[in-house]
């Protein structure tokens, strides 16, 4: 679910621009001249990193903790 609003926020078809969501702060990063002046809106992509590679660790130490066939 995070990285569908996240993936539709940054496309634009999701959360617009006064709201806050890490799709939209990527959006805002997408332009060379806005990273070049505030380059803590890069902030949000090791957010989304971290979250994705947490949630996929997770589940793998699952599906081999209930491995039957171990």
């Amino acid at each position: 679910m995070i990285i569908g609003e996240t993936s539709m926020s940054f496309l634009g078809l999701g959360i617009r621009s006064p709201a806050t969501s890490w799709g939209v702060l990527l959006q805002e990063a997408q332009e060379i001249q806005n990273v070049a002046l505030y380059p803590w809106k890069l902030i949000p992509l090791v957010y989304v990193i971290i979250t994705v590679l947490t949630f996929n660790f997770f589940g793998d130490g699952l599906r081999d903790a209930a491995d039957p066939y171990k």
